[in-house]
C-alpha cells in the first residue's frame, strides 16, 4: 500500500474544508488563547517569574511551569477535543522523565506545539523549553511568555549564539529544576513557513532540500530526502553542558497527514488528520561525549530519521504504534474551564474594577517590555 503523506503541493483536498464555522470557531479560539496567555502572564507569571525569584530560582521554575502548564495544556485541548485532531505516539514506552533533552525533526512550523500533547500526557507540559529564533521574542504578549518561560533565544549563527547559549545552559543545570529542553538540530522548517488561505503557496522546500544535499554531496555526508541535514554544534553544546543532570535523550520523530499543517490550518481545524510521533528513549551513557563523535552520533540519528519517515510515508504509521492513551476529556474541560474562569476574573479586573488594576496592568506590561528587550531576570537577594 502506498499512502501519500505530508503532502505539500497542495494537490490533495485538505482533511476539512474551511466553513464559516471553523473560520469564527478558530478565530473565537485564537483570542481565547492569546487573552488567557496575557492575564496568566500579568497576575500569576509576574509574581511567580519575579517575586518568587528573588527568594528562589528553583522554586520561580516551579510556580511558573505550575501556571503556564495550565494555560499550554490548552492547545492538546484545542487540537484533540476541538479539532479532533488524532495524535498517535509510537516507538518507546515514554517515562514520566523530569529532566529531558528532546531532539525532534522540524517538518514544518508548529511541530513545537504537538509535542506539548506528549509532554501533557507525562505531566510535563509546564517544564518544556526551546531553543526558538530570536526574532520570536519580539511578539506581542508571547514574547513575554517565552522570556518568562526561559527559552533561549538564537541568531542561528553558531559564532554569535555559542556564548549565549552555554551561558543560559549554565543556568539549566539544577537537578531539581523541572526541564524538557526541545533542539531541533535541522535549524529550520522542512516545509514552506508561509502557507495561507489567502495567498499561494510559497513552496522554499525544495531549495532547502537542495541545498542541503549540495552540501552533504560537497562534504562526503549522507544525502537525506525527508529531513535536512542536522547542526551539530548547538545539540552538543546542550549535551555537554547539560550531561550530568539529565535523566534522558528522547529522540522523536514527526509525521503528518496528510498535509503539513501550518499555523492556521491547526487554528482553523482544516489539516491535519493525524500527527504520528515515534519516540526512541536514549540513556545518557548510550551518547558519546567527544564532539566528533556525538556529532557521527547525531548525523547517524537523523539518517534513521530519514528512513522511518520514508517508511510512514509509504505505510502510513510508524511501528509500535499506540504507546500512549487518549488525553482525558474531563481532565481536559476541568483545566479549560478553570483558566477560562480566571481569565474572565482578571479581565473584570482590569476594565471595570479599581484604577489600581490598571495601574498594575500598565506597569507590569512595561516591566516585561523592558525585561524581554534587555533580557533581564532578577537574581536572589536571600536564599531558602
Amino acid at each position: 500500500m502506498n499512502v501519500q503523506m505530508g503532502d505539500d503541493s497542495g494537490k490533495q483536498p485538505r482533511h476539512r474544508n474551511l466553513t464559516p464555522l471553523r473560520m469564527m470557531r478558530g478565530i473565537f479560539c485564537l483570542i481565547v488563547l492569546v487573552l488567557s496567555a496575557f492575564m496568566v502572564l500579568v497576575y500569576f507569571g509576574f509574581w511567580t517569574a519575579t517575586g518568587l525569584r528573588i527568594i528562589s530560582v528553583h522554586y520561580s521554575r516551579v510556580g511558573t511551569s505550575l501556571f503556564f502548564g495550565c494555560w499550554l495544556a490548552l492547545w492538546p485541548f484545542w487540537f484533540e477535543k476541538i479539532n479532533k485532531t488524532k495524535v498517535v505516539i509510537s516507538g518507546d514506552a515514554v517515562p514520566s522523565a523530569k529532566r529531558v533533552l528532546v531532539i525532534a525533526n522540524h517538518r514544518t512550523e508548529v511541530d513545537w506545539m504537538y509535542l506539548w500533547d506528549l509532554a501533557l500526557r507525562k505531566g510535563c507540559v509546564g517544564s518544556i523549553r526551546y531553543i526558538l529564533k530570536s526574532s520570536l521574542m519580539k511578539l506581542p504578549v508571547f514574547g513575554w511568555v517565552f522570556h518568562i518561560m526561559e527559552f533561549i533565544p538564537v541568531e542561528r549563527r553558531w559564532e554569535a549564539d555559542a556564548l549565549k547559549l552555554r551561558q543560559i545552559l549554565y543556568t539549566y543545570k539544577d537537578p531539581e529544576d523541572p526541564l524538557w529542553l526541545v533542539v531541533f538540530p535541522e535549524g529550520t522548517d522542512f516545509t514552506t513557513s508561509l502557507r495561507t488561505y489567502w495567498l499561494p503557496y510559497f513552496q522554499n522546500r525544495e531549495q532547502k532540500c537542495i541545498r542541503s544535499k549540495k552540501y552533504a554531496s560537497e562534504n562526503g555526508l549522507p544525502i537525506l530526502n525527508n529531513v535536512l541535514l542536522p547542526k551539530t554544534k548547538g545539540f552538543y553544546a546542550c549535551l555537554e553542558e547539560l550531561r550530568g543532570s539529565l535523566d534522558a535523550v528522547y529522540d522523536i520523530t514527526i509525521g503528518y497527514k496528510h498535509h503539513c499543517p501550518s499555523f492556521l490550518d491547526n487554528a482553523f481545524g482544516v489539516d491535519p488528520a493525524e500527527v504520528h510521533m515515534h519516540v526512541r528513549c536514549i540513556a545518557i551513557v548510550d551518547i558519546p561525549e567527544s564532539e566528533n563523535e556525538a556529532a557521527s552520533w547525531l548525523m547517524d540519528t537523523f539518517c534513521d530519521k530519514d528512513k522511518l519517515l520514508s517508511d510512514f510515508h509509504s505505510q502510513g504509521h510508524f511501528p509500535r504504534e499506540g504507546i500512549e492513551s487518549e488525553l482525558s476529556t474531563a481532565k481536559c474541560l476541568a483545566n479549560f474551564i478553570f483558566v477560562l474562569t480566571s481569565t474572565a476574573l482578571c479581565t473584570y479586573l482590569t476594565l471595570f474594577s479599581s484604577i489600581w488594576f490598571k495601574i498594575y496592568v500598565s506597569s507590569v506590561c512595561a516591566y516585561f517590555t523592558t525585561a524581554t528587550y534587555f533580557n533581564f531576570r532578577p537574581s536572589p537577594i536571600v536564599s531558602l
